[in-house]
């Protein structure tokens, strides 16, 4: 189907919109080809025609069906399109509170600005192991699709996290890489995984800064490699930054911050390892002032600083290196408060306290500091000449310098970081994420933005190739031949930005001249770039020049692109450091020299010479090594396989959940999602499994479709049968591939079939309802007569008895005479209906006829009748028309007329009030004017002062000063008499505007009058309404008339002539019945005529009451103003008072400053004083310290001497551990071969059974008497007690617990015979009084049981057999312990038996312990079977047949086997599993308590895995899914009654699901609906509730999805709701467990030991 047929009427389409970017529009007719307009209708109900071009028809893109809205992946949608894009993006964020979104291979992240509990521990797990479609898209899913490509295909991976500042690329990275740290635990002492977290708080502090846009702006690049072994656990991570913001150091804009780590120190100042910093608050440094604000709004720099201590210690890096920092950074604040001043003509000098402070942090000379800033060294030919510089250039060295030192120490600690690290063994693999600035376009673009915009075009090239690659491959994997797709391709950007002549190079060669400047560099890109079409010059500035990038077109400022690129130092400034006294900073520099030199090693012979650089060393500019490291980064990235993750900033004022389109569509245009889209459009987009096209799609099928095996072939003749063109389609190997549009046309299809077949059952079932309605009231209606008749009979029942012998009589003589009579009649009635049935049948025959022939008649002679009424009806409507068209004109113009009067009128209305307004701004301006004169007042005041204090520095005499205060006395006097002029002028333009507010009051009461004349012509209104009602009443009684005239009796058949007469009746009233159709259709258009008229005055009416409302607010914004004059008239006195004020404190400033003067020169001599002090007191210190470290040597020394001592000890004992080890494998090879032999004995023996079981046989006759005796001997001789040897021991714990295998026969008959055999034993020992073979027996028995658990712990029937032992021997240990609580229901024989000796509560205690670690053992066991069948069973398998919740998963899901038959898990495989457990735990004898606890721990797990699947998938949000989760937990409530475990709780685990189901299902529109949620989900916390009613998806479009407006009220009922606020249950809970007492009714002295169990060293005692 062509795409142009689907643009027909209700079908909706998207128009471009100035304010929402797209708007949505239904279309109001069916569009052909050829026409010119579109007609839509718009969502405000207005009328919109769409100007379409014939020539070339370019449709407005078409809207997808709602059901597709909101999918997971935007590839999925029919329509693949920038609106589409946008609109399933708003739906998500905005509606269902979800900020992940797919988009092919890409995952979009729209920041929510608010925190979300989507990532914790529970989500980590939830998401590990899955794939990547089968749960929502989140970031954790990407983490684990890179993490598992690694380890299934041995190939590194990276991720791709860029965005806007303040998108959210910084915390997307954090989790990402505490995702890789929670899945690949390694269990190593290291803390590999914590030290990888840890470099975030880190790097944050130093790299991070708040901007305009973002609060924890990265402002550098970052791409971390995360390194794993072959067992694929994190060993280590490696660290690479790129393009630092230097100029943040020394510069912030308004309403930022310098780095977070500058203010940590500030706020931690107070503190002891900080006071050698002598560091003040942040709003005294130069550096961390200059943006205003110093804090951030929920912030605590004092906590951040603690974080960051924290995270330094935990990577290794010692105290030292912090306090070296810690320096380094203080002097850079200290340094930017240096000040520099002019000392002369193109002189500075540097003076300021803080020098002092610079110079003893980092151990440098201030002498060669102070000259180098202000001084510079010029190399001529012939001499050298130092030569002093301006403030400005002084002011720009000393930043330099701080920025340069910044830089190093960031690159310090990345590298100590990097260090601390690295991996203790080999890189078997790694994860990189790169978190890197997105495309950025400002107002002012400069150097920064270039490089940043750079990256990202060589970034997006590589994501086009990329996503072309995958689009090749999953066409060659299907099958499908590939067809040239057209992408676009941006290496001619990147070959004018970085090939040969291009813009780096050409800036690159300018700085090397060193008269180079912006402007000239600017001049050689006008020249050399000027042919190309993507570099541009713009028409209104000579100062910039415009790339063409991938997203948009950037203009450049040129100035301060050389001085950015070059990053230059003077050379003298870097001796000095070099030549300082502190070690670390040394080491910068000196490293830098060191790469610099080896970069000189290899010498290549330029193209062309090169000038000169003026400083002694040629440094690499800043764009080539960021182009070198950019290389570096895109050979990596394409070494590995990438992953994409795109945030997006919603809008810019960081509101939760506000959605801006117009900021979303430009981040989705720059950062490649709509090039994404645009590809995948271009083939077929849309693609489906055919399983999935089979549920969706059956009900489009045949019966004859349906009844096929093979679901492939069906669905490809259902698809050739509803699409013609084989062209809109292609058929896969596991897919159906359809062009944009196809799967839309073919839910069109679908929900036409359901709307006819919803009509049908409908009709049914109403059709139903009435007559069940209809039978009710027919049998109400026969109970009323019954007894209406009961009450007649009553009245009646007097005369019944005064007639009652009469009728006696009566009917005796009838009886006597009936008999005679029936006789008679019965042979006169047989001959009557034989002669009347043949009468009957023949006048029938005839009748039959005859009215045949009238119908015919009657058909012929209306078709005539209607023919001639009809032509006369058209002639009489005609003239009617034409008659009312001459009226209706006729009113028409004479409103027109009252209109025109009316618009003059608000015409010159409105001149008057313009003329008003002009004024008022006149008088504003001149307000402003006075104001200036005031503020240049208070200049002129504030320059005088500063001239008094340089006069009395300079000590020159105070007669210029009472000059220069007459001089300004005078301008003061003149300016107060220009301001009374000026008040003047302002009263008398006040009364003016009284007379014009009268004026205004008049005309005001000419509107008045005139709104009075309408309300006359309104009052007309009800006099029509009247007409309306008159001519609706005639109409009923004509329509009543006709009724009354239809409702005739039907004619007698006999009588044929009264049925001619009635067929004469019926023809005249069809008549009757034309004449009143007709005057009925006159009536309704008299009708709608006048209503039209009503309409109109209506509207007229409020139109002209808004003109006066209008008017009358103009009026009140007029008095407004005139008050606000009035009360600025009032400042002018106040003016006076200030300026006498100013002279009063000009005089007290002369008198301060001279004080200040002698106090200054005081301070100076009793710092120096002190300053002398402090440093003999220092020295006398660093004295002590030396003997002390003397005295800590000689310890140490000591010391070492001890280690070698315990050193040459250790080895002593691990050449006896040596031996003890070979010593142990010769035993063990011993033990082994005597095992083979015990096991040849074991043959031997089995064959000796078989021999001897036929001699059995032979002698059971013989041996019977003997044995009764024997058993009835028993009970007196046996007192329930085994005997054996101390020697025995150990293999009696082999045979019974080591070497036993559940699944023997007699093991199955008595299921708890260890534990009596073991027990029996135990009593022997109690019997004997021997305490060490007792406790040696206890020991044995425990071990023996740990071992095998060890040993088989994930065997779950032996652990079911020993759980179950373990249970009947603690039982058992308790029944025969002599306590009384324990002996209640034991027989007298039992009593008789307790032990006697000895209290074993101890080792009870180690019997509870062991029993409740093979409890949880088993738990685990048939947890981690049970696990894999929870979703499919629970969840996506559809147990109710016909209700299909399939619906199109996209481009992330993709599955193997699409179309075959495979082995899926169901609800009856979780209920078979479920049966197998509980089987097994009956089989080996559990107690019924045990098994209970159980199964609720597994009902628990089922549940809380389906309900955590739920919460993380959306697609599983709908009423279909609802009801098919209630049906299966009905399903397990019968398992549970089948199994009589009703008493353990177990459904009561499964509250939390049941209501989530109901949830899923109920109604949610209401107010009362909202109130029932929030009583009946009482399992639910109000953060799961949001989240499901968020996540609602329908699955057709006859549901509604949940609206925002019902959300919030169902969040206002829940917020006083105390609990939990997670929202996941955690499947690792577990319930407590507990062992009940049982006593046990088996007699010990009946039993046998088999001798299958080899326990023939054992005696009955």
């Amino acid at each position: 189907m062509a795409l142009s047929e689907l643009y027909t009427e209700y079908n909706r389409v998207w128009i471009p919109d100035a304010e929402h970017v797209w708007r949505s529009a239904e279309i109001l007719r069916d569009f052909h080809v050829g026409d010119n307009v579109l007609e839509l209708l718009l969502e405000d109900g207005t009328e919109h025609h769409y100007p379409v071009d014939p020539s070339n028809t370019r449709l407005p893109p078409l809207r997808n069906p709602d059901i597709l809205v909101g999918e997971n992946d935007l590839t999925a949608l029919s329509y693949l399109h920038e609106p589409a894009v946008l609109h399933n993006l708003k739906v998500r964020f905005v509606e269902s509170r979800i900020i992940y979104t797919y988009c092919g291979i890409i995952l979009v992240a729209v920041n929510p600005y608010k925190q979300l509990p989507i990532y914790g521990d529970a989500i980590i797990h939830a998401y590990s192991g899955q794939n990547m479609g089968d749960m929502d898209p989140h970031i954790f899913a990407v983490a684990e699709e890179a993490y598992k490509q690694m380890a299934r295909n041995h190939k590194n991976q990276s991720i791709i996290v860029s965005g806007e500042s303040g998108a959210g690329k910084t915390v997307s990275a954090r989790y990402t890489m505490r995702y890789f740290a929670v899945v690949s635990k390694s269990g190593s002492k290291t803390k590999v995984e914590d030290k990888v977290l840890a470099s975030n708080p880190i790097t944050e502090a130093i790299g991070n800064a708040k901007t305009t846009r973002n609060d924890n702006s990265s402002r550098f690049g970052k791409y971390t490699e995360i390194s794993f072994d072959k067992k694929y656990q994190i060993i280590g991570a490696n660290m690479r930054t790129y393009l630092l913001e230097k100029s943040r150091v020394v510069f912030q804009a308004d309403y930022e911050r310098n780095y977070h780590i500058f203010y940590q120190m500030c706020s931690c100042a107070h503190l002891p390892e900080f006071k050698n910093l002598r560091l003040l608050s942040a709003d005294n440094f130069q550096y961390t002032s200059m943006g205003g604000d110093i804090t951030i709004e929920g912030v605590d720099d004092k906590k951040d600083m603690e974080e960051t201590l924290r995270t330094f210690s935990l990577l290794g890096l010692n105290k030292d290196f912090q306090s070296d920092v810690f320096k380094v950074l203080a002097a850079i604040l200290h340094l930017g408060n240096v000040e520099i001043r002019n000392s002369g003509d193109d002189k500075s000098s540097p003076s300021d306290p803080h020098l002092a402070v610079f110079c003893e942090l980092l151990g440098v000379r201030a002498e060669g500091l102070v000259r180098w800033l202000c001084h510079r060294r010029i190399v001529l030919v012939a001499e050298t000449v130092v030569k002093p510089v301006p403030k400005e250039r002084a002011v720009n060295a000393r930043d330099a310098l701080a920025k340069q030192i910044y830089a190093h120490l960031f690159d310090c600690i990345i590298n100590r970081i990097n260090t601390a690290l690295q991996a203790p063994g080999k890189q078997h693999a790694f994860i990189g994420v790169l978190d890197i600035y997105g495309f950025e376009t400002f107002d002012i673009n400069s150097f920064e933005q270039f490089c940043i915009n750079y990256a990202n075009e060589k970034l997006q090239q590589q994501f086009n190739l990329h996503v072309f690659k995958l689009e090749q491959e999953e066409y060659m994997k299907e099958d499908i031949p590939w067809t040239l797709i057209d992408f676009y391709d941006n290496q001619p950007v990147i070959d004018l930005i970085e090939a040969k002549m291009g813009i780096l190079d050409l800036l690159d060669e300018e700085c090397l001249f060193p008269q180079g400047t912006d402007q000239s560099w600017l001049q050689k890109l006008y020249s050399y770039l000027d042919a190309n079409h993507l570099f541009e010059k713009p028409r209104l500035s000579s100062q910039a020049f415009v790339v063409q990038h991938f997203a948009d077109k950037v203009e450049y400022q040129c100035k301060g692109f050389l001085e950015k690129n070059r990053d230059t130092l003077y050379e003298e400034l870097v001796d000095i450091l070099r030549d300082s006294k502190f070690p670390f900073l040394v080491n910068f520099f000196r490293e830098e020299a060191q790469r610099t030199v080896m970069g000189k090693g290899v010498k290549v012979k330029p193209a062309r010479p090169r000038v000169k650089p003026a400083n002694k060393q040629l440094r690499t500019s800043v764009g080539e090594k960021f182009r070198s490291s950019l290389s570096l980064l895109m050979e990596t990235l394409n070494a590995t396989t990438p992953h994409y993750v795109r945030c997006i900033k919603p809008n810019d004022e960081k509101l939760p959940f506000e959605y801006d389109s117009r900021r979303v569509v430009q981040q989705l245009r720059a950062c490649g999602v709509l090039e994404t889209i645009r590809i995948s459009a271009q083939s077929y987009p849309s693609r489906w499994t055919y399983i999935e096209f089979y549920s969706r799609y059956s009900i489009l099928m045949s019966h004859q479709e349906a009844d096929l095996n093979d679901k492939k072939q069906t669905c490809k003749n259902v698809l050739q049968r509803l699409i013609q063109d084989t062209n809109q389609y292609k058929f896969g190997r596991t897919k159906i591939f359809f062009r944009a549009g196809q799967v839309a046309y073919l839910e069109k299809l679908r929900l036409d079939r359901l709307r006819e077949a919803c009509i049908t059952i409908q009709k049914h079932v109403r059709g139903w309802s009435q007559r069940r309605k209809y039978l009710c009231m027919r049998e109400a209606a026969i109970i009323l007569q019954q007894y209406i008749r009961g009450k007649r009979t009553i009245r009646a029942a007097a005369l019944k008895q005064g007639w009652a012998a009469v009728m006696i009589q009566r009917h005796w003589r009838g009886y006597r005479v009936r008999q005679v009579y029936q006789l008679v009649r019965l042979a006169s009635i047989t001959i009557q209906a034989f002669t009347r049935g043949w009468m009957a049948r023949k006048q029938y025959r005839k009748m039959l006829k005859e009215h045949k022939a009238l119908v015919l008649q009657k058909y012929c002679r209306a078709w005539l009748a209607r023919r001639r009424f009809q032509t006369m009806r058209r002639l009489v409507l005609n003239v009617q028309l034409s008659y009312r068209v001459q009226q209706l004109r006729k009113k028409i113009e004479e409103q027109n007329k009252e209109n025109r009067g009316l618009v003059e009128r608000l015409t010159s209305l409105a001149n008057t009030q313009s003329q008003a307004v002009d004024r008022l701004q006149v008088l504003e301006a001149q307000l402003e004017k006075t104001t200036n004169q005031k503020a240049l007042l208070e200049a002129r005041e504030k320059k005088a002062q500063e001239d008094a204090n340089l006069i009395v520095l300079k000590n020159i005499p105070g007669r210029i000063a009472e000059n220069n205060t007459e001089i300004l006395r005078e301008d003061h006097e003149k300016e107060m008499e220009i301001l009374k002029e000026e008040i003047k002028r302002l009263k008398e333009e006040r009364i003016g505007l009284n007379r014009k507010l009268e004026e205004v009051d008049q005309m005001n009461s000419d509107l008045q009058e005139q709104v009075i004349q309408l309300t006359k012509h309104i009052k007309i209104i009800p006099e029509l309404r009247r007409d309306l009602s008159s001519l609706q009443n005639q109409r009923n009684n004509v329509d009543r008339k006709m009724k009354q005239q239809c409702e005739q009796k039907s004619y007698d058949a006999e009588d044929l002539l009264a049925a001619f007469e009635g067929l004469q009746k019926a023809t005249r009233f069809q008549m009757l019945e034309n004449h009143q159709r007709e005057q009925r259709e006159s009536y309704e258009s008299q009708v709608e005529g006048l209503k039209l008229k009503v309409d109109h005055l209506q509207n007229e009416s409020s139109k002209l009451q808004n003109l006066f409302q209008e008017k009358s607010n103009v009026n009140e914004n007029i008095r407004q103003e005139v008050s606000r004059l009035s009360s600025e008239n009032s400042v002018i006195p106040e003016l006076k008072l200030q300026v006498s004020e100013l002279q009063r404190q000009k005089h007290e400033l002369e008198v301060h400053v001279e004080a200040q003067n002698k106090e200054l020169a005081e301070e100076i001599t009793n710092i120096l004083q002190r300053k002398i002090e402090e440093e003999r007191s220092q020295r006398r210190h660093f004295e002590e310290k030396a003997e002390e470290l003397e005295e800590v040597k000689r310890e140490l020394q000591s010391q070492v001497e001890e280690l070698e001592e315990e050193n040459d000890h250790l080895k002593r004992l691990q050449q006896i551990e040596s031996e003890a080890k070979s010593k142990l494998r010769q035993e063990t090879s011993r033990l082994t071969a005597e095992n083979m032999d015990f096991e040849e004995q074991l043959d031997q023996k089995d064959r000796l059974i078989k021999k001897l079981q036929t001699q059995i046989k032979s002698l059971e006759t013989s041996q019977k008497g003997t044995d009764v005796t024997s058993a009835s001997a028993v009970p007196k001789d046996y007192l329930g007690m085994l005997e054996y040897k101390r020697e025995d021991e150990p293999r009696l714990i082999q045979n019974i617990i080591l070497d036993l295998k559940p699944k023997g026969v007699v093991v199955n008959v008595i299921p708890g015979l260890p534990a009596y055999i073991l027990f029996m034993c135990v009593r022997h020992a109690d019997y004997l009084n021997d305490e060490a073979k007792l406790k040696s027996l206890m020991n044995a028995i425990i071990g023996g049981v740990k071992n095998v658990i060890t040993s088989h712990h994930k065997d779950l029937n032996l652990l079911s057999f020993w759980l179950s032992n373990m249970y009947l021997l603690l039982n058992s240990l308790k029944q025969y312990s002599g306590e009384e609580e324990f002996m209640k229901q034991s027989t007298p024989r039992q009593k008789k038996n307790c032990l006697r000796n000895f209290d074993l509560s101890e080792h009870r205690q180690i019997l509870s312990d062991l029993a409740i670690h093979i409890y949880h053992r088993f738990i685990t066991v048939m947890e981690k079977t049970l696990t894999p069948t929870i979703v499919p069973g629970m969840l996506e398998h559809e147990s109710l047949q016909g209700i299909s919740s399939m619906k199109p998963t996209g481009f992330r899901k993709r599955s193997n086997s699409i179309y075959e038959d495979l082995d899926t898990y169901t609800i009856s495989s979780i209920i078979q599993q479920l049966s197998d457990f509980h089987s097994t735990m009956t089989q080996h004898g559990m107690e019924q308590g045990l098994i209970r606890q159980a199964v609720k721990q597994l009902f628990f797990l089922v549940g809380a895995i389906t309900f955590n699947n739920i919460m993380l998938r959306k697609d599983m949000c709908s009423c279909r899914k609802g009801m098919q989760i209630r049906c299966n937990i009905s399903y397990l409530e019968e398992w549970l009654k089948l199994k009589d475990l009703q008493g353990s709780n177990a459904i009561d685990t499964l509250k939390p699901l049941s209501q989530t189901a109901w949830l899923l299902q109920v109604n949610k529109s209401t107010d009362d609906d909202a109130k029932e949620i929030s009583e009946k989900c009482t399992e639910l916390n109000p953060v799961q509730i949001v989240k499901i009613l968020n996540s609602y998806t329908p699955i057709d479009d006859f549901e509604k999805r949940v609206t925002s407006s019902f959300v919030r009220k169902v969040q206002s009922l829940l917020q006083d709701r105390e609990g939990s606020t997670h929202l996941m249950l955690d499947t690792g809970y577990r319930f407590q467990v507990t062992f009940p007492f049982c006593p046990s009714s088996q007699a010990l002295e009946l039993l046998q030991v088999p001798s299958s169990l080899r326990l023939d060293f054992l005696t009955k005692i």
